[in-house]
């Protein structure tokens, strides 16, 4: 059993005295994990950074088993390490990736997401806006999409300013009643609008971080989140 493809390094752990077991992420072979010989050595061990561009050779005698990583070096992101705000966002990225994704199941639409994602990371005044948009999209390939064309109470497609935090709908202010406060408030940054400030990133980041928690994490045994996401969130809201 066989295969090469390009993927994102997640994680990697020492194995042993010199071995290296990682996690990468393709397009066509979703969340993978392998031994890499040498993993630990000077000249491997430099390329295994979280979100490293890496060309990846799989192999084992059957396709259940661990099997083996040769890697080559595409693109490094260790730039995205020279700053605490693009460190934290790279971490919360590849932590989520491999807490919530199946071992071996193709997620092409996700995958060419995060690509652009740790692309724009750093880029401009705006990537934030991107990282968020970015988790709407993991929640939506995972089965937990937010519905926020309309209002779920009257169906008005304007005036759209809560999310229900048990269905993940939009709700209008006139929608709302005296049940706002039970309601998470809806970012403009959720629905492409706004000013893309750190402020309004970190108001929509508790929406999604929200249905992490109770949807994702919780169809997973309720596992927590990955601490490196919630460092994220808590560095934006410091920054708005």
């Amino acid at each position: 059993m066989d295969w090469r493809e390009e993927g994102v390094l997640l994680a990697a752990r020492r194995h042993g005295e010199s071995a290296a077991i990682i996690e990468v992420f393709t397009e066509g072979h979703g969340r993978h994990a392998g031994i890499v010989r040498g993993g630990a050595s000077r000249k491997i061990a430099p390329i295994l950074q979280p979100g490293a561009q890496l060309d990846v050779s799989w192999r084992a005698r059957l396709e259940e088993h661990l099997g083996a990583f040769s890697v080559e070096p595409v693109k490094s992101r260790a730039h995205l390490m020279s700053a605490r705000d693009t460190l934290a966002a790279l971490n919360a990225a590849t932590a989520i990736l491999s807490f919530a994704l199946p071992e071996r199941e193709p997620h092409p639409s996700l995958y060419a997401k995060t690509i652009a994602l740790l692309d724009m990371i750093g880029e401009g005044e705006f990537w934030p806006v991107a990282y968020l948009r970015w988790e709407m999209a993991v929640l939506e390939d995972l089965g937990f999409g937010l519905d926020l064309s309309a209002c779920a109470a009257t169906g008005a497609t304007d005036d759209l300013a809560f999310v229900s935090p048990k269905t993940g709908r939009a709700v209008s202010k006139s929608g709302a009643g005296d049940w706002a406060d039970r309601l998470l408030p809806l970012s403009p940054a959720l629905l492409g609008k706004g000013n893309g400030s750190r402020a309004e990133v970190s108001l929509g980041l508790r929406a999604t971080g929200h249905f992490l928690e109770t949807g994702l994490a919780a169809s997973l045994g309720d596992r927590p989140l990955p601490a490196a996401r919630g460092r994220f969130a808590s560095m934006l809201e410091r920054a708005g």
